[in-house]
């Protein structure tokens, strides 16, 4: 804990980094439109047989985000590369007729430089999302998406992640010339801003004293409830755990009971009816539940845009997170711009 109450919420980097979100989603919607386009052309005359992702942290979250809408837009197997494969074991890889993606902010973690360098010599076609162009990551790339960030100070990624899921969404769109998503992708810049504005302070004042909780989703959603439980422990001192809605029964349940905090990310898509069933799961045992896209009985419900694609409920839901984890931190007396023990860039072997 930090001890200091001079820190005000729309003090910290966090706050402001998150606050820019949708210029970053514009800027990238302005600047990379003639880029993916013909990514999505390149690609469709690739016909890769599948996909695999390349990323740590917050990174691979965004990389689970790609996995749900390139295998429901595209019927692509999407796996996630383990970067010790590559860097640790030195393994050959076989990838030919394969697409890697490989997301970073930084683009300099040594293994993650060395699983995109590996992927190439098996045979992948290499594409980086990349917050820094000229990164070692990036030079390694057949074609290099650039978020569009802009310099993120805060350890707390919020801005970037973002950026990563807006750049995989228009990456998509861009593959499958969907009019749906470039639909969805345009109307990020004004519904992020909208879902910035949003007040959950109700999960602030539910968290402010706990020890233990989950934090659930599934699909599409499923990615941003693993990143909010990671910046509950880097932010908060506070273990959330993440779970799918589909998994959450098979043993974690087990530990729910009175009170135990739950906070539910549901997007209006085919996944919401199992996760209706599993708050009334939830709620029937006195849990403290939370939910972030829709309402039900016995819940807090926290507010959330409305008439939003589904594809982008989650990039909305996040957003509106960061602006109540960066309360709860000072909350519980934390400075969410420095989470002990750990760095912006983590160079992992």
């Amino acid at each position: 804990m930090t001890g200091n109450t001079n820190i005000t919420a729309e003090s910290t980097l966090m706050y402001r980094e998150a606050r820019e979100a949708s210029h970053v989603v514009a800027r990238q919607l302005d600047c990379n439109e003639t880029l993916l386009r013909d990514l999505g052309q390149k690609l469709r005359e690739l016909k890769p047989r599948a996909v695999v992702t390349c990323a740590r942290g917050s990174s691979d979250h965004a990389a689970m985000f790609a996995k749900y809408v390139i295998e429901t837009n595209l019927g692509l197997l999407v796996s996630s590369a383990a970067p010790s494969v590559s860097s640790v074991y030195a393994a050959k890889q076989m990838l030919e007729g394969t697409v890697c993606i490989a997301i970073s902010q930084s683009g300099k973690s040594p293994d993650l430089v060395r699983t995109a360098e590996a992927a190439r010599a098996g045979g992948a076609y290499i594409i980086a999302l990349v917050n820094v162009a000229e990164s070692p990551l990036a030079k390694i790339a057949d074609t290099v998406i650039p978020l569009h960030a802009g310099p993120e100070k805060s350890v707390a990624a919020t801005k970037s992640y973002i950026a990563s899921l807006s750049a995989i969404l228009q990456m998509v769109a861009a593959w499958t010339e969907s009019d749906t998503l470039k639909t969805a992708s345009a109307s990020l810049p004004g519904k992020l801003q909208e879902a910035w504005l949003l007040d959950w302070s109700a999960a602030t004042l539910a968290l402010e004293h706990a020890r233990n909780f989950f934090v659930v989703g599934r699909g599409a959603g499923f990615g941003v409830a693993l990143e909010a439980a990671l910046k509950f422990k880097e932010t908060s001192g506070l273990h959330a755990e993440a779970y799918s809605a589909a998994e959450v029964k098979h043993g974690p349940m087990a530990i729910v009971n009175a009170d135990f905090p739950v906070l539910v990310f549901s997007q209006n898509d085919a996944t919401r009816e199992s996760i209706e069933d599993l708050v009334k799961d939830f709620t029937a045992r006195g849990a403290t539940v939370m939910t972030a896209g829709f309402k039900a009985a016995g819940v807090t419900a926290l507010p959330y845009v409305k008439n939003a694609d589904p594809v982008i409920e989650p990039i909305l839901f996040i957003q509106s997170f960061y602006k109540m984890a960066n309360a709860l931190a000072l909350a519980r007396g934390y400075n969410p711009d420095e989470p002990p023990h750990l760095n912006k860039v983590t160079e992992t072997v």
